[in-house]
């Protein structure tokens, strides 16, 4: 009967060998996003999608949200999450910190994105205008410092342009941390230039939020590649072989128009670290990286 007993004992704690690691913290799989938006919209948007993955792929899957596009970062390099929406320049920023972490999706229009330099009203400054000198010495506001499209791409396009910097050319220069509030800021006034992803911009345009009377666009940039979703390389030996390739098809085969709309894309597409060379290339360019 002891030795019995004993053998159970040992059978158990075998078990519990195999079935603590997937269990706890490695049976939650996490994933963040870049604070491109407000913190209600964002919450609204990630919590469909973390619902959605976790039917997929059978496993408990959470969004956590972060304060910063820096903060998308750090998080992915500690491993507090395995998974983030970033833009391209975090995205690169995140795969140089974790060797072999991959990009696996992005929205269709990520793969030809552009951003706009949107004026005030009181500036006088049409379309067109921003390849003039009418835009020297105007207030100007980026996004996030980290932010591929509200700062990285139009920098580097308003140096090559005008070849000044940012700070040479406006006479303040401010970051306002997201697109909406760039947005917010320019309608405002409170500065009489900005930089902000198209895509935010036509969201805005179509929720009413956006007065034509007071902001306009004044040009876009030239074509590049943007956001996606990465995933640590580290994925498939915590949470199972095969794990990472099944996370990219339940992105791909998103068809759920709500899902769709609140990214706004119109559906997602493979992507791979390659595609995402010239972001990098950029930021060597203007000493982002060095």
């Amino acid at each position: 009967m002891i030795a019995t007993r004993r053998f159970s004992v040992l059978v158990a704690s075998l078990l519990m060998l195999f079935v603590l690691p997937f269990t706890g913290a490695a049976a939650e799989f996490k994933f963040t996003a870049i604070p491109d938006q407000d913190t209600a919209r964002l919450q609204q948007r990630f919590g469909k999608i973390a619902d959605y993955l976790s039917k997929e792929l059978g496993i408990k899957v959470t969004y956590v949200p972060v304060k910063s596009y820096s903060a998308s970062v750090q998080a992915f390099k500690n491993n507090e999450v395995q998974m983030a929406w970033f833009g391209g320049l975090s995205g690169v920023q995140a795969r140089l910190g974790v060797p072999g972490s991959v990009a696996i999706a992005q929205g269709e229009e990520d793969e030809h994105f552009v951003s706009y330099i949107i004026a005030h009203s009181s500036t006088g400054l049409k379309e067109g205008d921003v390849l003039s000198d009418g835009i020297a010495g105007k207030t100007f506001t980026f996004g996030s410092k980290g932010s591929t499209s509200g700062r990285l791409m139009p920098e580097y396009f308003i140096r090559e342009h005008f070849g000044k910097s940012p700070e040479e050319l406006f006479s303040r220069v401010g970051f306002s941390g997201d697109h909406s509030k760039t947005i917010a800021l320019v309608q405002s006034g409170s500065y009489e230039v900005g930089a902000v992803n198209f895509k935010v911009w036509e969201k805005e345009m179509e929720a009413g939020n956006i007065d034509p009377a007071k902001i306009s666009v004044i040009w876009k940039t030239p074509e590049y590649p943007d956001y996606n979703w990465t995933v640590r390389g580290d994925v498939d030996s915590t949470f199972g072989e095969g794990v990472t390739a099944k996370i990219q098809k339940a992105l791909l085969n998103i068809t759920d128009p709500e899902l769709l709309s609140a990214f706004p894309r119109n559906r997602f597409i493979p992507a791979d670290n390659s595609m995402y060379q010239p972001i990098l290339d950029t930021g060597k360019a203007i000493g982002v990286f060095r």
